[in-house]
């Protein structure tokens, strides 16, 4: 019986183009630190970083542990002298970044409909952003104040995408077996990696990303309002659900 199910935010509770997001928010974080470091150490630094953080094993720190020591080594920089602007820019700039997505009526439905066949939600998007902009993303997405059991921030997780610790560890968290749980994303190697450990997965096709390799198993897949269908209907992988009693 599946009574979780574990969404991913970028793709597919918010339809954004992931890749062109990134180099916006790059574009706009560069100059608004540049008299701190200049934009050809910034990014740079950040790739590394970012890189060192998706391939870390170690599971005694947290995914900004990581981050932090990589860029700071890369840079030379205190964290005194970056952070806080890093802070300021999410606070202040990154917002204006929701004309970047295209946000759907569909996401808060979706999630929404998974709470009323009894199912537990969790946002499981590869947590390489802080919570900050994770919750301002949510916040376009429409489902920020809806009760996640968990959503894997930066600060707070250990793991990311595709590593298989980073799905274990949100099982476990929610008390869980894999078995129980479906992974529901836009990305085949990221998103499916999940069905390695067990969990179901669903593959959402609006702005599907897929390398080519490696591949995994899809047990079933659609655009958003395919998902929304299938959930409020019990079909597929949803079939056998908890529904909630009225």
């Amino acid at each position: 019986m599946i009574r979780a199910c574990l969404f991913d935010l970028d793709g597919t509770l918010l339809p954004l183009d992931t890749d062109r997001f990134v180099e916006v928010y790059l574009r706009e974080l560069a100059p608004y630190v540049a008299h701190v470091v200049p934009p050809e150490r910034l990014i740079p630094s950040i790739w590394r970083a970012t890189k060192a953080m998706i391939e870390d094993e170690d599971p005694e720190k947290t995914n900004e542990e990581v981050f932090q020591h990589h860029f700071l080594s890369s840079t030379g920089l205190e964290k005194e002298s970056i952070w806080p602007l890093f802070e300021r820019f999410y606070r202040e700039r990154f917002p204006r970044l929701k004309k970047h997505a295209q946000p759907t009526d569909l996401a808060r439905e979706v999630v929404q409909a998974a709470l009323d066949r009894g199912c537990r939600v969790v946002v499981a998007t590869n947590p390489v952003f802080p919570r900050v902009a994770i919750r301002e993303r949510m916040r376009w997405a429409g489902v920020d104040d809806l009760p996640f059991e968990w959503v894997t921030y930066h600060e707070e997780t250990r793991y990311c995408k595709p590593r298989i610790e980073y799905y274990r560890d949100i099982v476990d968290r929610i008390g869980l077996k894999p078995e129980e749980c479906v992974m529901i994303g836009n990305d085949m190697q990221e998103d499916m990696v999940a069905s390695t450990l067990g969990l179901s997965t669903y593959l959402v096709t609006d702005f599907r990303i897929d390398r080519g390799q490696p591949t995994y198993s899809v047990d079933q897949q659609g655009s958003l309002a395919d998902l929304l269908r299938s959930i409020r209907n019990g079909e597929g992988v949803f079939s056998q659900t908890p529904v909630r009693s009225a």
